[in-house]
């Protein structure tokens, strides 16, 4: 796959590694080597690419306050020593997030996230007619309610029970999370050992958290990874 790529790091090492790895297993063309972020945004006025490399930690300007001025076509696979920023990344357009020293084994990894998002910019569909899979009912004491998928914005467990939030309310089972985890799949999935979230309803992702009308929804580092590969999926 060809595409436009840059890298913006102000470390030459850091930055000829990676430019190795590009030679070496693509295709992509290296518009430039930027060794700060002023350097970058000067490149990108006058130059259109499809993807940034992008360090954090470099001086006037880091890697997260340039990202937030950068085109919203451009894709971005951050570059960092830090695993800090991680959650934070994926409040822009990004890719992947690569520590450093960037290993061929993960940059290829990254090679075929970044032409596969590439590949497919353009978002499914969504159908707008109900379906027999639109709906389940649960049990709560003696009552079988219904629940809409479209209307579902996450289940929270609270010991023996799970609480089923939806748009229209609350309704407490006698259930187990991991149960309702196995029997859902996307865009359902689990981000946290109390939680399983409805992507499709989230309103934003935030410092380890997940924001969904207005309830704040911790995000773990044990489901972060697939959480984070299902929403890149969704990136325009």
């Amino acid at each position: 796959m060809s595409l436009k790529c840059i890298i913006v790091d102000d470390e030459p090492n850091a930055v000829n590694l990676l430019e190795l790895h590009i030679q070496q297993t693509t295709d992509w063309q290296l518009l430039a080597k930027c060794y700060n972020a002023l350097e970058a945004l000067a490149f990108l006025k006058t130059n259109k690419a499809d993807l940034i490399f992008l360090d954090i930690n470099m001086p006037k300007l880091d890697g997260m306050e340039l990202a937030g001025l950068l085109p919203p076509d451009l894709k971005i696979v951050f570059t960092t020593a830090y695993t800090a920023y991680a959650a934070a990344s994926y409040n822009f357009q990004t890719i992947d997030y690569l520590l450093k020293p960037i290993t061929l084994k993960r940059f290829l990894a990254a090679r075929q996230k970044v032409e596969t998002a590439l590949s497919h910019p353009r978002l499914p569909d969504i159908p707008t007619q109900q379906t027999d899979a639109d709906y389940f009912f649960v049990k709560s004491g003696k009552t079988l309610q219904q629940i809409r998928l479209p209307e579902l914005l996450y289940f929270e467990g609270e010991k023996e029970y799970v609480r089923v939030v939806t748009i229209k309310g609350e309704t407490l089972v006698y259930k187990r999370l991991k149960d309702i985890a196995e029997q859902l799949g996307p865009p359902f999935i689990r981000v946290h050992n109390s939680y399983i979230v409805n992507t499709g309803r989230i309103d934003k992702i935030q410092d380890n958290h997940i924001f969904i009308a207005g309830k704040s929804i911790p995000l773990s580092d044990k489901f972060r990874p697939a959480f984070m590969e299902l929403i890149q999926q969704r990136f325009l």
